[in-house]
């Protein structure tokens, strides 16, 4: 199994993942894996921790994320792993609650995210979103 971390997703991911047929509710598991130091496009606050800067995007998203009907589930620091291997472990999980991908695209493409976003790139190293669908 290949896996590989990304900022930013490829124009298929995003096509694939919003061209999926409307089902509800869904959660997304967010494994996240941040810089040793933040790194804003404009230079600005080269001591920052990447953890620090997105700290700041997750202040911001959650209260987005509310906004449209969604909640944060849980979010903890990854300590180990049991089964399995990885040559590297993610920093954090985030388990976050959407009412609907219509919800999410709004949310993605809303001016309240444009003004955030920043500090997501400047403190993700790379991430996966898994998107999971409760069985009845």
């Amino acid at each position: 199994m290949k896996v590989e971390n990304a900022v930013i997703p490829g124009m298929a991911q995003v096509q694939a993942f919003f061209g999926a047929p409307e089902d509800g509710p869904y959660v997304m598991v967010n494994l996240l894996k941040f810089r040793d130091k933040a790194a804003y496009e404009d230079g600005s606050e080269p001591e920052l921790s990447g953890r620090a800067a997105y700290a700041r995007y997750g202040e911001g998203v959650s209260k987005l994320v509310a906004e449209l009907g969604g909640r944060m589930l849980f979010s903890g620091d990854v300590t180990s792993l049991m089964i399995g291997e990885v040559e590297e472990l993610w920093d954090m999980v985030a388990l976050v609650e959407y009412p609907s991908l219509e919800a999410f695209r709004t949310m993605a493409m809303s001016p309240g995210m444009h003004a955030i976003e920043h500090h997501r790139k400047a403190g993700l190293a790379g991430q996966l979103n898994i998107r999971t669908k409760m069985r009845a």
